[in-house]
């Protein structure tokens, strides 16, 4: 499950990589078809009303910016809001920080800093 906005995050951070010439064309290209290749295997949590009620909630309860509070509240309205023994897969540590304090089992993904 993922948030409905989760594919252009991705997608912008491959682009991000790209312009800074982190990336090649090739890297650029490769990146892009893994990316639509997973698209193609998951299920999307829409942006509906629920969602950005919770994600507004999210923004005045932890320290999030709008795109990860949309993050976290997705993964709340996929289990009902009841996230024990669910498990969260994130990279962003004050995201990974909010929902653990939501009640989620993080797995917290490790990046590499330029």
């Amino acid at each position: 499950m993922v948030w409905w906005g989760s594919f252009l995050e991705v997608y912008s951070a491959i682009s991000r990589l790209h312009h800074a010439s982190e990336i090649s064309d090739l890297d650029k290209a490769n990146a892009v078809r893994r990316l639509q290749q997973m698209s193609g295997t998951w299920c999307e949590i829409l942006p509906e009303d629920r969602v950005r009620a919770l994600a507004m909630l999210s923004l005045d309860k932890y320290s999030l910016r709008a795109a990860d509070s949309l993050q976290l509240s997705a993964s709340l309205v996929w289990c009902a809001e009841r996230p024990s023994k669910r498990t969260f897969i994130c990279a962003d540590q004050r995201l990974a920080k909010a929902a653990s304090a939501a009640g989620f089992s993080v797995i917290e993904l490790l990046t590499s800093t330029p």
